[in-house]
């Protein structure tokens, strides 16, 4: 059976081909063809000229039937695809997504059973006016399968593209995002293989901590060099994957170039050469201990950072009154552990609950990490209100009304809430230990990411959760009197400060328009915010009706505000806006590359801008070296760029790589930058 199925396969392509400018599907007697529904999407209708736009071929199977991949395995072939375009403009080979196994008759076939899509990059040339039409056309011959029969088919798809302005709409944005997550990522490092006696052993640079899946497997690329249908032995050993399987042919050459499955839909693209392979010492049962000691270090690393996060300007006033209230010495012991506790449970409550709203929305397809809620002014608009308020309540001008479910548990609703906003408002930050330990939680399974970010609330809690725990250091807190008072409106400075930077923020991602829009917000709310307080003085409730305007200027303010037109990314003096293809460029010019991504939301990457990067010290150290400088902004959470940050494991900005010459990975810098730092690259 299996030569005649072979043999089948065979005739059926070369039938195919023959018939590339067929205009009809093949007939097909088992059923109603074509069996898979293709459809081209642009992932833009109005690309700017000179830029890229991709292109899906959004396909569907039908129930029972299949496509293949790139590379087919023992049976059927790949598409092909000839495509008509206007003069100037290229397309790509097809990104493919990690395909699945299907065994018919010991033949092991690479295929896709269920949705799926093929990504093509067109370039466009420079020069095209706008509302120039640019038609694109495909034909596509393929083989689909169910388990009885193949039938060849085709399919003339086309679309036309206008010279725009490049934007991408979110629902658009959405599914590319979700179809680039299925493409496998290149692997920088390279692989080695080693083949002698009929078996073939690769080598994958593989992380030591991160955990080893359950359904790893290696797909080739390269044709002819694997014995496709063997079974692979799969051992994380160390920093490296091991796979072990059987060889097709004797004398294998590379180099060997496949994808490594390593998780639902996820893969990594290697590249292998030639040498010699050690066989691995662990099997992969040793990926639980490597999970559990990863774990614990990311862990303790997000404890850390959550800890520094408390003198932050936003975090820190939030911190003083809470501890202060402890000073005042009208808590016994019990009733100051519970609020401890209370406070623990807020902050840690608020980290797990946006660790797990990043989980899934990568899950999705979509590419977020630590503060993604900071790329949407509408978040920028609530967080600006929620600081003015504090901000006012922090000066005197009214205390925060707290609902009666609060006031029955006592302290403790209380001192949940306080710890719920400080863990909010603390999002814009990341400091040392925190960026790398956020990073890690990315890779590890979903338990022991959330218990990552629980780590993240655990270090910001704990200075509140010592002192209800310790009554030996509520002691030395200053005596209550007079003086706390004074020291409140002094608390309120940092948070105008953190009120004003999000206003630059605002005015960054929404321009004048939208920073018009939440001053104005932030005005009616500090009437609405008045109102109360004048109320409050007079012995009565805050009242509905200024905590009703609270809620029509936040939600309306929401509302309202949009995005600005998106612009050409705006680099320092002696930078250059980085993209993937430019610093490909550099590398290949062999220059050393500094490359540092940034938002305008971090209050850490502006402080090491102004410290360490934006002085003449180090732009003359830069030039000296002639060390090349690449700006990545993160402000409004590019997919692609968070695509690459997310291959350096980490969930956010700051990331700060230097690329020396002719090194095949980059040195990650420290999250915290000091110019003797920086004044060492190059040299």
């Amino acid at each position: 059976m299996r030569w005649f199925h072979d043999f089948m396969v065979t005739m059926l392509a070369l039938l195919a081909a023959s018939g590339a400018h067929a205009q009809e599907v093949t007939p097909d007697p088992y059923g109603k063809g074509p069996h898979l529904a293709i459809t081209l999407v642009a992932e833009t209708e109005r690309p700017a000229a000179g830029s890229t736009v991709t292109l899906a071929l959004a396909t569907v199977p039908q129930p029972g039937w299949h496509g293949y991949w790139q590379n087919p395995g023992d049976a059927g072939f790949a598409a092909k695809l000839d495509w008509t375009l206007s003069s100037g403009v290229t397309a790509s080979e097809p990104a493919y997504p990690v395909p699945g196994r299907l065994i018919v008759a010991d033949l092991m076939n690479y295929v896709f059973e269920k949705a799926y899509a093929p990504l093509v990059t067109l370039k466009l040339p420079a020069g095209l006016a706008v509302g120039t039409q640019v038609p694109v056309k495909l034909r596509t011959n393929y083989l689909v399968c169910s388990a009885e029969v193949c039938v060849p088919e085709s399919a003339d798809l086309s679309t036309v593209l206008t010279i725009g302005d490049g934007a991408i709409s979110s629902a658009s944005q959405g599914r590319f995002d979700a179809w680039r997550r299925a493409v496998p990522k290149p692997l920088d490092a390279k692989g080695v293989f080693q083949a002698s006696g009929g078996r073939i052993r690769i080598a994958i640079p593989y992380p030591a901590g991160a955990a080893l899946p359950k359904d790893v497997y290696f797909y080739p690329i390269t044709t002819g060099l694997i014995d496709y249908s063997a079974r692979q032995i799969v051992s994380q050993d160390g920093d490296r994957l091991v796979v072990e399987t059987k060889a097709a042919v004797p004398g294998v050459s590379g180099p060997l170039v496949g994808v490594v499955q390593i998780g639902q839909q996820q893969g990594l693209v290697v590249t292998a050469d030639a040498g010699t392979v050690a066989a691995a010492t662990q099997t992969g049962s040793a990926g639980v201990s490597g999970v559990l000691l990863a774990t614990l270090i990311a862990f303790g690393g997000a404890m850390l950072g959550g800890l520094i996060l408390n003198i932050m300007p936003c975090v820190f006033p939030i911190l003083s009154l809470k501890a202060l209230s402890l000073a005042r010495g009208h808590l016994d012991e019990g009733a100051a552990r519970r609020e401890a506790l209370a406070y623990t449970a807020g902050v840690v409550s608020v980290c797990v609950g946006l660790g797990g709203a990043i989980l899934a929305l990568r899950a999705g397809g979509t590419a977020v990490g630590w503060a993604f809620q900071l790329q949407d002014p509408r978040a920028i608009v609530v967080l600006l209100l929620l600081t003015v308020a504090l901000s006012l309540n922090l000066g005197g001008l009214f205390e925060i009304p707290t609902p009666q479910f609060v006031n029955r548990s006592g302290g403790a609703g209380g001192a949940f809430a306080t710890g719920a906003l400080a863990a909010f408002i603390a999002t814009p930050c990341t400091g040392p230990f925190m960026g790398a330990a956020l990073g890690a939680a990315l890779v590890l399974p979903w338990p022991a990411a959330l218990a990552v970010f629980a780590g993240l609330g655990l270090g910001l809690a704990i200075p509140f959760l010592l002192l209800g725990f310790v009554p030996s250091l509520r002691k030395r807190l200053p005596k209550p009197g007079a003086w706390m008072e004074t020291f409140r409106h002094i608390l309120s400075v940092p948070m105008w400060l953190t009120a004003l930077a999000l206003a630059w923020v605002l005015g960054r991602q929404a321009g004048v328009d939208g920073l018009t829009l939440g001053l104005a917000a932030a005005l009616f709310a500090g009437f609405a915010l008045r109102i109360g307080g004048r109320r409050q003085a007079r012995g009565l409730a805050f009242g509905w009706v200024a905590l009703g305007a609270l809620a029509v200027v936040t939600v309306g303010g929401a509302a309202l505000v949009s995005r600005a037109p998106a612009g050409a990314a705006v680099a320092e003096a002696g930078s250059e806006a980085f993209t993937e293809a430019k610093l490909d460029a550099l590398r290949k010019e062999g220059r050393p590359v500094f490359v540092y991504f940034t938002a305008d939301w971090c209050l850490t990457c502006k402080v090491n801008e102004k410290v360490a990067i934006d002085t003449d010290a180090t732009r003359k150290s830069f030039a000296d070296h002639k060390v090349a400088v690449l700006v990545g902004d993160w402000t409004n959470g590019d997919p692609v760029m968070g695509r690459f940050i997310e291959a350096h494991n980490r969930a956010g900005v700051p990331l700060y790589l230097y690329y020396a010459p002719g090194a095949a990975e980059p040195q990650v810098l420290p999250q915290v930058l000091t110019p003797a730092v920086l004044a060492v690259l190059g040299g």
